[in-house]
C-alpha cells in the first residue's frame, strides 16, 4: 500500500510538472506568435487561429489564468514533493532541504526552460494547439483572474502606466515593414526587393527632392518669334512642355505637343491658337508626400506639376516618370540637360557636375551622400564650405574626400569624388 501511495505521489508529481511546462510554454507561444501570420491564418478562416486571436484580445486574462495556473502547480509540486520526502526520510530536515534544492531545479528546467526555449522555437505550432486547451481554462479561472486583473489596473492606473490590453492586432511601422522586406530577400529576386523598399520609402520623400530644378525645365516663352517657337516645338525633348510669358516663373500653361502638329501645318504659327490648346498648369507644394503627389497625378489625370514654395515661388516640376523612377528605378526619356553626367577616373574617382542630383548620385554610384537639406552636389559643398567655392579646394563630406575641380559664378560647376574602398576582410 505504501509503495503504491508513493507511486501514486509521483505520478501526480509528473502530471504537475508536465502541466505547469504547458503553461510556461503556451505562455511564451502566445507572446512570441507573429501576429502578421496570425491574422493571414484568420482571413483564411483557420478555426485555431480565430481562437488564439480571440485569447490574445483579452491578454490580461489570458496571462492571468496561465500564471494562476502555473503558480498553482509549482506550489501544488512543492507541497507533494516536500509529502514524498516525508513518506521516506521522515522529519529529516537535511532530506528536506535537498528535496527542496531538487524539485527547484526540476521546475527550473523541465518547467520552465525547456518549454520555453521549445515554444521560442515553434510558437505558431504550439500557440494554436495550446488555445484549445487555455480557452476552457479562462472561463474556469475567470472568478479569481478578474478580481486579480482588477487590483492590477488599479494599481497600474495610480502610477499612471497606460497597459494596452489587445495584442491581436498588433500594428507595424515603416521601420518593421522595411525590416520584413530585407528579411524576404530568399523569396524574391534583388531587383523586386529594391522596388518594394522604394514603395515603403515612398511617404518619406517629399516631390522637393525629385523635381526638376527650375534652371533645368525646358520651357516654352509666349512671346519669342514665330519662327523660334516653331523650332522649340519641334526639336523639344518632352511631349509635356511648360508655356509661361514674360519670366520664366510666369507658367500660363501646359503645351501637349501631340495637339500641336495641325497647327506647325500652317504657312505661319499662330500663337492665339496656340494660348487656345494650353492646358491649365497644375501647382503643387514642394514639402508634398511622394505618395499624396502619385494620388492627386491619378484624381487628375495628369502627368506633370509645377513645385511652388510657400511664397508661390516657382521651384521646378515633378513628373509621374519622376516618381515611377524612385520606385522602379531610372527610365531613359530624360533630356540631356536633366541627366547628371559622371565620368570615373583611372585612379577610381568620378568626375560629377556640380548641378547633379545627390539622391541620382546615391542610387547611381552606390555612395551614401546626407540627403537633409541639399538636394545637389553643389549644394552640398556650399552648405559644407559656408563660404564661396573657389577650384582646387579639398574637403570631406560623409566620409567622402572631394575636391572641387571647377567654378563659375559662385556655384561648383565640377567637382571630384573619391568613393570609399571597401574594407577587406
Amino acid at each position: 500500500m505504501d509503495e503504491f501511495s508513493l507511486l501514486t505521489l509521483f505520478g501526480f508529481l509528473l502530471l504537475m510538472l508536465i502541466l505547469s511546462g504547458f503553461f510556461s510554454g503556451s505562455e511564451t507561444s502566445m507572446m512570441a506568435i507573429n501576429r502578421h501570420r496570425l491574422n493571414h491564418l484568420v482571413r483564411k478562416g483557420n478555426k485555431s487561429a480565430k481562437l488564439t486571436c480571440d485569447l490574445l484580445g483579452k491578454v490580461d486574462k489570458l496571462l492571468g489564468s496561465i500564471l494562476l495556473g502555473n503558480t498553482l502547480l509549482n506550489v501544488a509540486a512543492a507541497t507533494l514533493t516536500e509529502v514524498i520526502i516525508l513518506r521516506i526520510f521522515g522529519h529529516n530536515e537535511l532530506a528536506m532541504l535537498i528535496g527542496t534544492l531538487a524539485i527547484a531545479f526540476v521546475i527550473l528546467v523541465f518547467s520552465e526552460i525547456m518549454p520555453k526555449i521549445i515554444a521560442a522555437s515553434h510558437p505558431e505550432r504550439i500557440a494554436l494547439f495550446s488555445s484549445y486547451l487555455l480557452s476552457p481554462l479562462i472561463r474556469l479561472f475567470h472568478p479569481v483572474v478578474s478580481v486579480a486583473t482588477a487590483i492590477v489596473r488599479g494599481l497600474l492606473w495610480l502610477l499612471h502606466i497606460k497597459v494596452q490590453t489587445d495584442q491581436s492586432r498588433h500594428k507595424m511601422t515603416l521601420e518593421e515593414l522595411r525590416g520584413l522586406v530585407l528579411d524576404a530577400e530568399q523569396f524574391m529576386p534583388r531587383r523586386h526587393q529594391k522596388m518594394l523598399l522604394n514603395l515603403v520609402d515612398l511617404e518619406r520623400v517629399t516631390v522637393n527632392d525629385v523635381m526638376v530644378p527650375r534652371n533645368q525645365i525646358e520651357s516654352l516663352n509666349i512671346n519669342a518669334g514665330v519662327e523660334t517657337l516653331r523650332q522649340q516645338i519641334i526639336t523639344c525633348h518632352h511631349t509635356l512642355l511648360p508655356v509661361y510669358e514674360g519670366k520664366p516663373g510666369n507658367i500660363i500653361g501646359i503645351l501637349h505637343i501631340k495637339r500641336v502638329p495641325a497647327l506647325l501645318q500652317e504657312a505661319t504659327l499662330d500663337v492665339d491658337q496656340l494660348r487656345d490648346i494650353l492646358n491649365e498648369p497644375y501647382f503643387t507644394p514642394s514639402d508634398t508626400p511622394l505618395l499624396r503627389q502619385l494620388q492627386q497625378f491619378q484624381e487628375r489625370h495628369a502627368r506633370l506639376g509645377l513645385v511652388v514654395d510657400e511664397y508661390g515661388e516657382l521651384l521646378g516640376l515633378v513628373t509621374l516618370e519622376n516618381i515611377l523612377e524612385e520606385i522602379v528605378g531610372e527610365f531613359t526619356t530624360q533630356s540631356p540637360s536633366q541627366t547628371g553626367k559622371f565620368l570615373r577616373q583611372q585612379d577610381g574617382s568620378i568626375l560629377l557636375e556640380g548641378s547633379s542630383s545627390l539622391r541620382e548620385l546615391n542610387r547611381k554610384l552606390g555612395l551614401n551622400l546626407p540627403l537633409d537639406s541639399a538636394k545637389t552636389l553643389n549644394g552640398l559643398i556650399l552648405e559644407q564650405l559656408e563660404d564661396m567655392p573657389e577650384a582646387g579646394i579639398s574637403l570631406k563630406i560623409a566620409g567622402y574626400p572631394i575636391e572641387i575641380i571647377q567654378t563659375q559664378d559662385r556655384i561648383v560647376k565640377m567637382a571630384r569624388i573619391f568613393p570609399l574602398q571597401p574594407k577587406k576582410p
